[in-house]
């Protein structure tokens, strides 16, 4: 295997016995990235330099026997993450000529866990949309990333980053590991910290990592997760031994299958690769149960009802003064939100308060729910709509939005791990959602998985 193709858990154990050199890992993810990246566009700006600089620092480390839980291993940041003296560009015109004057929060703790960041990945303009028109699909170039967090789920896929920070809002993680064949891991509303990273919805917002196998999220979210009190969303979460061990049996858990929502208008493909894999965790000695999920068809109208008046409040004054920075289809979004009343956002917020106690009482019963993580795979670039066969038509943010909102909603974990391909060689994903600060059960269940039915690798980017 060459340096770039390992996993997070493997390249931190490499590094930890000296069977590899930080040099030797960053060079060869830089030399990826050179590689593909003219073909991808995952990354708004790249410093190798500093990387290369990092990995030297982190090479005397080793060589002195001091070691971090991530000494040496190459990370993206998405684009919305502050990083000192570099640019946060937002992947907007507005942010021309910016940069961070401190660490975000989770910038800190990577760097404190010795991880060496080697760039900024692309974003959709300030993560308002599932795209990332900048960025190409990891398996085909004529397809699209998925969004906000397209260029980090790229990186990962492609083996031009180890791993890679994403928000997630409405399904920003989630939706481009999906598509891309990496996992994704949405954590617990307030687990991690966002002091330091722009905001689209400051009740919505999550920040998580992208990785490659569930043992690779479980390893970035133990040094992300803690306290901030700079982030007034952020909570003291109960410490979790969140690495899960080597023994695939599930034995004792109990997983909720939806018998509405979630499987209706998905693409057979993506169903039956999903339901194959629930099959499998029955396999491994989890329980299936059939589940109805609480207030479904209202989500997409909740998470709505609150991104777009809390994205217009943040952006009222640049919107007000310089509206032509923005690309169109952000703007057109931000000035409905501002149009939204403050009745509206009440009433969003007392919707979501519903959710969120219906969900408690669905997961008294679970420890998991297993569903897909989106409808349909990656579509080609510039498709705009889906036809289902009952003849509804719904736009492609829609199709993407509509399985990942209930989790950003209500605030629980949310993990999403690749579980096949469809006939075109795509990645299909499929998602575990659980109880409040339960990730470890979610992470236990996607490692067994995964040790089970290993995932596609990184992609080949012809």
């Amino acid at each position: 295997m060459r340096p770039y193709e390992l996993s997070l858990a493997d390249a931190a154990k490499a590094v930890r016995e000296r069977r590899l050199s930080p040099v030797e890992l960053v060079d060869s993810v830089l030399e990826r990235l050179e590689e593909v990246e003219p073909r991808l566009g995952a990354y708004a700006s790249v410093d190798a330099e500093s990387a290369r600089a990092g990995a030297r620092r982190a090479e005397r480390e080793a060589a002195a026997g001091r070691f971090r839980p991530l000494l040496g291993v190459p990370v993206g940041l998405k684009d919305l993450i502050d990083v000192a003296g570099r640019p946060t560009g937002a992947g907007s015109r507005v942010r021309e000529g910016h940069r961070a004057r401190s660490d975000a929060e989770v910038t800190g703790r990577l760097l404190a866990a010795g991880a060496v960041p080697i760039g900024k990945t692309r974003t959709h303009e300030f993560a308002y949309g599932l795209i990332t028109p900048q960025t190409r699909n990891a398996w085909d170039r004529g397809r699209i990333a998925g969004g906000s967090s397209g260029g980090s789920a790229v990186a990962v896929a492609a083996g031009s980053a180890t791993f890679a920070l994403g928000t997630d809002t409405g399904g920003s993680i989630r939706v481009p590991s999906a598509l891309n064949g990496a996992v994704g891991l949405k954590p617990t509303y307030g687990l991690v910290s966002r002091h330091g990273v722009t905001p689209l919805s400051w009740s919505l917002d999550h920040v998580g990592p992208i990785t490659r196998t569930a043992r690779d999220a479980a390893l970035a979210l133990s040094v992300l997760a803690g306290h901030d009190s700079r982030d007034p969303a952020s909570v003291p979460a109960p410490a979790a031994d969140l690495l899960p061990g080597p023994d695939p049996d599930l034995t004792g858990l109990r997983v909720g299958v939806p018998r509405n929502h979630y499987f209706d208008r998905v693409d057979p493909e993506v169903e039956a690769a999903v339901r194959r894999a629930v099959a499998r965790l029955e396999e491994l000695g989890a329980r299936t149960v059939e589940v109805e999920i609480p207030l479904a068809r209202y989500a997409q109208a909740v998470l709505h009802g609150l991104v777009a008046p809390e994205a217009a409040a943040y952006h009222e004054p640049t919107l007000r003064t310089a509206p032509e920075l923005y690309g169109e289809d952000v703007r057109l979004l931000l000035e409905a939100g501002a149009r939204l009343s403050a009745g509206d956002h009440l009433r969003a917020q007392r919707a979501r308060t519903l959710m969120r106690r219906e969900w408690a009482r669905l997961l008294e019963g679970v420890d998991a729910i297993a569903a897909p993580a989106t409808p349909v795979t990656a579509v080609r670039t510039g498709e705009e709509g889906l036809t289902w066969p009952d003849g509804s038509v719904e736009s492609v943010s829609d199709a993407y939005v509509r399985l990942s909102a209930p989790a950003n909603v209500t605030g629980v974990p949310a993990l999403s791990v690749p579980v096949g391909r469809d006939g075109a060689g795509m990645p299909i994903g499929m998602q575990l959602l659980g109880r409040p600060f339960a990730e470890a059960v979610l992470l236990r269940i996607g490692h067994a998985y995964e040790l089970a039915e290993p995932g596609p690798g990184i992609a080949p980017v012809r």
